[in-house]
């Protein structure tokens, strides 16, 4: 799975279109990142960017955005309707996928202390990067905006995080950025038969976090000792939900409008399904939901497997046909077409497949039968190991729903999902084995006329050669896993698809002894780099190399001696 992290930056800055050009176009200069939205408000006089990339250059474009929005907004001269206190007010990193909050709140506290470090602006950490409890909430730390930080800059009360605690004609000029980790934020609707707006909002009431407000028997509304009045939780309620009820004229229909603002704790699916059972409730039904904006293919995987294992379908099928599964099940294209190219965020960013990947059999194998040094054995070893865990997915998947093999539709489920698991992640291997020795041969390109470039140089060669090793012996490590379910399906699954297995097995074992070719070769190359070679690198990595091996063909010589004795027993009876 690739790593994946957003960042939403907000600047102090919606009318100058220069400005904003020059802020966003810093985005482009960083290998790996993707601007995808641009959102300038006149009246807030703000804009919102959006891009997502990899951890590190996500990092870098977030540092540059900062940098650059202080060098040409003067917070002195700013007006706005929006709350504010810097040039770059906010700049919050999201964990989009392969990514943890953790690693988010590592990026946020780093990224927050080189900006208060190398740029000399005061930086508040919020929300899950929070120093404290009471600045974990943005609206605490931004109390009283730009205005206030003349008098709470030099407090030990208002001491940023990061960055110089001291009010001058820096800060004056800059004001302070609000670094933080957050969840991913959908803004979701879901669609009733009805132009009730009043039952809307009661089904909003029952699923949002917050809850409804209590009445007594009489229907007056029971407040507590301060005057507020008392929550309690709905029938449906979820985590991390806001939602409100309202009718859209146009679409002749009432809606229930929902912001997820952590789609790790609740995901659009769970909010859909909570609204059916509310509405029905109340007698009316769901027809149908619509995606504001864009949503991780995370979250929509979990909905089309939600649906497939409720229907006690397979859910180990490829992601297109589970993400359209969610798409109708969810009635996404109800009101508004719904493509996954433009809604889902790695989709929109081109991050969902490299471009071996995308290419046709014909295409690729023209490729490498060219006379460019890659794609190679490499890419081909992580495509072999992607074909065996296919097979060993469609046996599965051809033995779900078989009166015969009642008694392991259970298991033959599990290894369908893990098999597609175990195929998409080989077929990531394919582009960044191929990547990886770019690298390596960009790297010898580098100049050397000094002993620092040269050094430089060398130190460059080295680490690309340790990554174009550890790709294939991710590759290597990962097929035993692999041929232990081409053996059990090969036990437990379609005895019509026996052969299938047995195919699984081999091209497995093709996949993990090219895969170790290609340690060894890189490896050899690692060793003979004199100032950069690491003996405890090498020796470790031949070792795990050779105990995957020695793992893979156990498995593999098992597993083709059973299916072969199968299969001729079968056509000896």
């Amino acid at each position: 799975m690739k790593k994946l992290v957003e960042c939403v930056p907000n600047i102090s800055e919606g009318r100058d279109q220069g400005v904003i050009d020059a802020v966003t176009s810093v985005i482009g200069e960083v290998d790996g990142v993707h601007l995808l939205d641009v959102d300038p408000g006149a009246e807030t006089n703000r804009t919102v960017i959006t891009f997502i990339g990899s951890p590190t250059g996500v990092a870098e474009a977030a540092f540059r955005v900062v940098k650059r929005a202080a060098e040409l907004i003067d917070m002195s001269k700013h007006s706005g309707a929006h709350p504010r206190h810097g040039a770059t007010d906010v700049c919050p990193f999201v964990p989009v996928s392969g990514v943890t909050m953790d690693e988010c709140v590592a990026i946020a506290r780093e990224v927050g202390q080189r900006i208060g470090e190398e740029l000399e602006i005061p930086v508040y950490l919020y929300e899950d990067a929070a120093s404290s409890k009471f600045r974990r909430n943005l609206a605490n730390v931004r109390k009283g905006e730009y205005e206030a930080l003349c008098n709470k800059l030099g407090t030990d009360e208002w001491k940023p995080d990061c960055g110089p605690n001291v009010w001058n004609d820096r800060a004056a000029r800059t004001g302070a950025t609000n670094v933080s980790a957050r969840g991913f934020l959908v803004a979701y609707n879901v669609n009733i038969n009805s132009m009730s707006k009043n039952i809307a909002q009661n089904i909003a009431l029952d699923i949002k976090e917050a809850g409804r407000a209590q009445r007594d028997d009489n229907g007056k509304l029971v407040k507590d000792d301060k005057g507020k009045n008392i929550l309690v939780p709905g029938p449906y309620r979820l985590e991390a939900c806001k939602s409100v009820g309202w009718v859209i004229p146009e679409y002749q229909r009432a809606q229930v409008s929902i912001n997820l603002v952590n789609t790790a704790i609740t995901k659009p699916h769970q909010a859909f399904d909570a609204c059916c059972k509310s509405a029905r409730d109340r007698g009316t039904r769901v027809t149908g939901s619509e995606l504001v904006g864009l949503v991780p293919e995370a979250d929509m995987i979990a909905a089309g497997k939600h649906y497939l294992r409720q229907a006690g379908q397979s859910a180990g099928i490829p992601r297109k046909m589970i993400i359209e599964t969610a798409i109708q099940s969810m009635g996404l294209r109800e009101l508004t077409p719904f493509d996954p190219a433009e809604k889902i965020i790695e989709y929109q960013a081109g991050l969902n497949d490299g471009p071996l990947v995308s290419m046709s059999n014909r295409e690729f194998v023209d490729e490498l039968s060219s006379d460019s040094p890659a794609p190679g054995g490499g890419s081909v070893a992580a495509l072999c190991a992607a074909q065996a865990a296919g097979l060993a997915a469609m046996v599965a998947n051809l033995t779900v729903g078989k009166k015969k093999y009642a008694a392991v539709q259970d298991r033959v489920k599990v290894i369908a999902e893990l098999g597609q698991d175990l195929k998409d992640f080989f077929l990531d291997a394919i582009d960044d084995d191929t990547n990886a020795f770019n690298a390596v041969m960009d790297s010898f390109g580098l100049p050397k006329a000094t002993p620092e470039q040269a050094k430089a140089k060398d130190l460059a060669i080295a680490e690309a050669t340790r990554e174009a090793t550890r790709v294939p012996l991710s590759v290597l490590e990962k097929v035993p896993a692999l041929l232990k379910l081409s053996a059990e399906i090969g036990e437990i699954g379609n005895a019509n698809s026996l052969s299938d297995a047995g195919v699984a097995a081999l091209a497995g074992m093709a996949g993990a002894e090219g895969a170790y070719y290609n340690v060894l070769i890189n490896l050899e190359s690692l060793r003979e780099l004199d100032q950069s070679a690491e003996p405890e690198f090498l020796q470790a990595t031949r070792l795990r190399a050779t105990s995957a091996l020695e793992s893979c063909e156990k498995l593999a010589s098992e597993t083709r001696l059973a299916i072969r004795e199968k299969l001729e027993s079968v056509l000896d009876s």
